[in-house]
């Protein structure tokens, strides 16, 4: 496992779109293992492959329940609304309020690609949000209701 470098706001990697993944090879499991090191090494909750320079849809979180690895997610069904400061891996220091569906339905593949479904609320159902944009080229930034504002590091989460 390595740190990778995460790429920062700006960066032209961050607005293209992703592309699928076919199968899982040991460079990809690779690329997995070194988004979780680099995800906790950045205290973040989610990170996406093109944070780390990688234009394929793949996406790590952990929102304190253990790592989740997504492949190909998709959103299949959201509900509710949650607002909430928010921030990211590839904006450090900085956060913005953003409304999100409160519970949201993925549908993804595994590090086997076998397919399966999660169900998210609040912070999870944030995170598969923000990260499902990054693979879209979009940052949550776009989102953002009023000014971005300075975030001490350790309440920095990245949704």
């Amino acid at each position: 496992m390595a740190l990778r470098t995460i790429r920062q706001m700006g960066d032209e990697i961050l607005t293209k779109k992703c592309r699928e993944v076919k199968e899982v090879t040991p460079r990809m499991k690779e690329l997995i293992e070194d988004m979780l090191e680099t995800m906790y090494e950045g205290n973040g909750v989610g990170l996406a492959a093109p944070q780390v320079g990688v234009l394929k849809r793949v996406v790590v979180i952990d929102v304190g329940e253990g790592p989740l690895i997504l492949i190909n997610p998709r959103i299949t069904a959201c509900r509710g609304e949650q607002t909430g400061d928010e921030g990211c891996l590839s904006l450090p220091g900085k956060a913005g309020v953003v409304t999100r569906p409160n519970y949201v339905k993925i549908e993804a593949w595994n590090e086997n690609m076998e397919r399966f479904e999660l169900e998210g609320e609040g912070l999870l159902a944030r995170a598969f949000c923000h990260e499902i944009d990054h693979l879209e080229g979009r940052m949550y930034v776009e989102k953002v209701e009023g000014p971005l504002h300075e975030v001490e590091e350790e309440e920095e989460e990245e949704a």
